[in-house]
């Protein structure tokens, strides 16, 4: 287990359409003045220094929304006033989230030349009609162009999967992820489709519309998914996220293990000093209130030494070698065995779904597919 780092993540809110399965904090523009939001999101950046000065800065995320319709100007000065703002690590992680749109890969270039040096693809399935029930605005082909384009521009490069979709069965997933793996760099992030309140996908799975793969063809995948990617060399060392050693993503990695870092952008989050920061949600208010005050922080508040020791015990858990109770104690102040329900743990070990490491502890495969009831037995 690393540092946790320092992180940087500027979220872009804005998307050319709303996917029917996504509920984070995304909204469609026709038209975005870029030199405005540039000025925002600098400034932003310029209050946060403030707050944490001096902190070595040991990864930049662009997420959203769809980073890859910003410019590349702006993407440049963002990185280039962090750099200023801030130290800055030698080998310092930039990663920006893009669609493989032919419109967008044709921004690529330019991106690495602003300074990206890690790619985060949305690829999401490798078949038309599954890209379409999934309302993505790229096909297959235009996928594979982007992936091959990736690999040949930047250092590293990562792409997303969505699995368990109706229709789909373990064998047809093997099959898919089996081919993905032949395309994939050093990471690849696989999800389960999960039906997300106040998604168009709520509404059409509750009038039936459709109809999700039964269970057990869900927990078939999941091991399908561990089983072949470990075999491929792209072990999980996160739920959803595989890779090869070295090639985990960092800024995530400082999420889970309960490092401090900056959010700026319309509902960003963060975590500095003790406080969790919250930016306002809404595009247009948030650069209003950038604009007037210089930040956007909607809310600020002390984080409860006692929350924030369960939310590390359910970040941890996430990660395949779970939680070393040395670095918990110095994240959080708090032991962890004393966090830790004992009878939880004990019927948790006497089941099969948590393992006591060298170091700490770690769920099972068998705990992985049930990570929120394990977390709950073992708070308490």
């Amino acid at each position: 287990m690393r540092d946790p780092g320092f992180g940087i993540y500027i979220h872009w809110p804005f998307c050319l359409s709303k996917c029917p399965y996504c509920d984070f904090n995304s909204h469609v523009a026709a038209q975005i003045d870029q030199p405005r939001w540039r000025a925002a999101l600098l400034a932003e950046l310029e209050h946060f220094a403030r707050l944490k000065p001096g902190a070595a800065v040991t990864s930049i995320f662009f997420g959203g929304g769809t980073p890859s319709l910003m410019e590349p100007a702006t993407v440049a000065a963002l990185i280039e006033r962090v750099a200023a703002l801030w130290p800055v690590a030698a080998d310092l992680e930039v990663t920006l989230e893009a669609n493989p749109s032919t419109v967008e890969a044709g921004r690529f270039r330019d991106f690495r030349a602003a300074g990206i040096g890690r790619l985060s693809l949305g690829v999401q399935a490798l078949d038309d009609a599954s890209l379409k029930f999934l309302g993505r605005r790229h096909d297959a082909a235009e996928a594979l162009a982007a992936l091959e384009l990736a690999g040949r521009l930047f250092p590293r490069f990562s792409f997303d999967l969505i699995y368990a979709r109706p229709g789909q069965t373990p064998a047809s997933w093997r099959d898919e992820l089996t081919r993905a793996l032949g395309l994939a760099g050093d990471h690849l992030s696989m999800y389960q489709l999960t039906i997300e309140d106040g998604t168009a996908f709520a509404p059409a799975h509750a009038r039936g519309d459709f109809v999700l793969p039964p269970e057990e063809d869900q927990a078939a995948t999941f091991e399908i998914t561990q089983a072949l990617t470990a075999a491929a060399g792209l072990p999980a060392y996160e739920v959803s996220n595989h890779a090869r050693p070295g090639g985990e993503c960092r800024h995530n990695l400082t999420y889970w293990l309960g490092g401090d870092y900056v959010g700026v952008g319309p509902g960003a989050h963060g975590r500095l000093n003790g406080e969790a920061f919250r930016q306002h949600r809404a595009p247009a208010i948030w650069l209003e209130r950038v604009e007037a005050h210089g930040h956007a922080t909607q809310e600020r508040e002390a984080l409860d030494p006692a929350i924030r020791a369960e939310e590390m015990v359910m970040m941890g858990l996430r990660l395949t070698d779970g939680i070393r109770a040395d670095t918990f104690a110095a994240a959080s102040g708090r032991s962890l065995w004393q966090v830790l329900d004992a009878d939880g743990l004990a019927r948790m070990e006497e089941g099969g779904f948590i393992a006591r490491t060298s170091a700490g502890v770690r769920a099972t495969p068998a705990g992985m597919l049930v990570l929120n009831a394990l977390t709950a037995e073992l708070l308490g």
